[in-house]
C-alpha cells in the first residue's frame, strides 16, 4: 500500500482494496475473420457458460458464393469434437489429416457453421480443392437465415459419409430415388452410438478417454 508504505498480503485494512482496471476484451481470431454481412448468434447456453453459436446472414447472399479456405490445424487425431459441426479432413502430401480447431485463435469463422440436419435447411456445401476445404452456397440465402453445411457428393465419399443433395430449380419432374443397399452401422463401444461410417465413428471416439 503506497499510503501506508507497507507490503501487505491481500488488501489494506486501513485504506481498502485497490481499484482494479481490466484489459479490453479482444475478439478471437475466428470472430475477427467474420465477413461484414454475416453475424454470430448465441443459440444455446450450456453448463460452464459454453455458448452454442450459429452463423446468420445479414443480407441476401447469392447462390455460388464461395467462402474459405477453412482454417484449422492439421492433425492425425481430432482433439475437438462437436456433434453440431462437420468433421473435416484433407489430403496433404499423400496423408489424410483432420482440420482441427481446438480453440477460436487457431481457426476462422467457418468453424462456427453448423451442419445441416436435412436437405431443406442446407445452404452450403463443403468440398476439398488443392488440399483446402471451401464452403459454397447452393441456393440464395435470405437475411436472418442460418448458414448450414454438408459434404459435397465427392467429398462425402472421401469422408465415408452419406451425401445430401439440394434440389435444383427445374421444370422437369425428378426421377424416383434409387434403392440403396443397406449400410453396416459402426457402433461406439463406449456409449453405444451408431455411425454410418468408420471415419465418423473414429472422430466421435476422440471425445472418450479410452479409444476402441
Amino acid at each position: 500500500c503506497e499510503d501506508c508504505g507497507k507490503s501487505l498480503i491481500g488488501e489494506c485494512k486501513i485504506h481498502g482494496p485497490l481499484i482494479r482496471a481490466k484489459d479490453r476484451v479482444i475478439p478471437s481470431r475466428a470472430r475477427l475473420t467474420l465477413p461484414h454481412y454475416l453475424t454470430l448468434r448465441v443459440l444455446e447456453l450450456r453448463a460452464g457458460n459454453q455458448q452454442i453459436l450459429g452463423v446468420f446472414a445479414k443480407k441476401v447472399i447469392q447462390k455460388r458464393t464461395q467462402f474459405g479456405p477453412y482454417v484449422g490445424q492439421l492433425s492425425t487425431k481430432l482433439t475437438c469434437y462437436d456433434e453440431s459441426r462437420l468433421v473435416l479432413q484433407v489430403l496433404k502430401d499423400g496423408g489424410k489429416y483432420f482440420l482441427d480447431t481446438p480453440n477460436e485463435d487457431c481457426g476462422n469463422w467457418m468453424m462456427f457453421v453448423r451442419l445441416a440436419r436435412n436437405q431443406e435447411e442446407q445452404t452450403l456445401v463443403a468440398y476439398q480443392h488443392c488440399g483446402e476445404v471451401y464452403f459454397t452456397t447452393v441456393k440464395p440465402i435470405e437475411p436472418h437465415t442460418e448458414l448450414k453445411v454438408w459434404y459435397a457428393a465427392d467429398y462425402a465419399k472421401f469422408m465415408e459419409a452419406s451425401a445430401v443433395f439440394i434440389k435444383e430449380e427445374s421444370d422437369v419432374s425428378p426421377l424416383p430415388p434409387v434403392a440403396k443397399e443397406p449400410v453396416d452401422s459402426w457402433i461406439c463401444s463406449s456409449c453405444g452410438s451408431t455411425f454410418a461410417s468408420f471415419a465418423l465413428l473414429e472422430s466421435h471416439q476422440c471425445i472418450h478417454k479410452d479409444r476402441v
